[in-house]
């Protein structure tokens, strides 16, 4: 399990309860069947949703692919880390 140790500082945005994002980056591993596959099956992505995303992916490098509370997305990211994919959470701190 790839678990992220978590600085003071983020900590801190933890608490605030500002949205964060799951940020899908791309790789030459993962085909995109599977990474279809892996949205649709832990990010609740329709067909169509998924493949677009796999889409934005592959052609900015990296693509924001489910947003909302810390809580909601670590376990998500967690298991998409665990499929093979290059996964991270990203706070939304522009706000």
């Amino acid at each position: 399990m790839n678990h992220t140790q978590v600085s003071p500082e983020a900590e801190e945005l933890l608490q605030t309860g500002l949205e964060w994002s799951l940020v899908l980056y791309n790789d030459d591993v993962n085909t995109f069947e599977w990474v279809i596959d892996c949205l649709v099956k832990y990010c609740a992505h329709t067909a169509m949703q998924a493949e677009q995303c796999a889409w934005f992916v592959h052609l900015k490098g990296k693509y924001a692919v489910k947003h909302g509370n810390y809580a909601q997305l670590r376990p998500v990211c967690d298991v998409l880390q665990e499929c093979g994919l290059s996964a991270v959470l990203e706070s939304d701190t522009h706000e």
